[in-house]
């Protein structure tokens, strides 16, 4: 292992921390360990695709299994009615993505998202609420944009319509982004 890989570690491990013990502050309880799982996946799912451009369906699926558990104890409603709420928000992102995914590959013959991002994006309907689900994919496509855009313009490059962007190192934070503002200001 070079240096340069001990230090991304280190750095990876230190955001991976500091994001399950800002869970754990903000949502004392099951709740807050529960999101500091999330925010463990995501950090993991995060820096796994930034290096290979695959999301593993193991990380994705904890955060789901991990999404269950945080519906089923939602205090505004009956155990089944925060499953099935969270199985629905989950399902309607993930068709979403795969019919944005098909509909791109008809348009362009090729894959603009893969199938990872299909289910990583049913992972954020699972975890956040109806309003803060437009949020975390806004915080995510601009934060994506933004760095392909400064990537291009500090290497002097012309934007490239062919370009490829690991889209889950952006949506994955975004993700827990998105339950930390659930968990806060939208929790009153």
């Amino acid at each position: 292992m070079t240096r340069r890989d001990l230090c991304a570690f280190a750095a990876i491990g230190a955001v991976a921390l500091a994001a399950a013990a800002t869970s754990l502050a903000v949502a004392p309880g099951l709740r807050g360990v529960l999101g500091a799982g999330l925010a463990l996946a995501m950090v993991a799912i995060a820096a796994i695709d930034a290096r290979h451009f695959i999301i593993p369906d193991v990380l994705s699926g904890a955060a789901f299994a991990l999404a269950l558990a945080n519906a089923a104890i939602d205090p505004w409603g009956t155990v089944l009615e925060g499953l099935g709420a969270a199985a629905l928000r989950g399902a309607v992102l993930a068709a979403s993505f795969f019919a944005l995914r098909a509909v791109y590959y008809r348009i362009r013959g090729r894959e603009g998202i893969g199938l990872g991002d299909v289910k990583l994006a049913g992972v954020a309907g699972a975890w956040l609420d109806w309003t803060t689900i437009p949020i975390a994919i806004e915080i995510a496509a601009l934060a994506a944009l933004a760095v392909y855009l400064l990537r291009q313009f500090a290497g002097r490059r012309p934007v490239n319509a062919m370009a490829r962007l690991p889209f889950g190192l952006f949506l994955a934070p975004a993700i827990w982004l998105g339950w930390l503002l659930d968990a806060t200001l939208l929790a009153s």
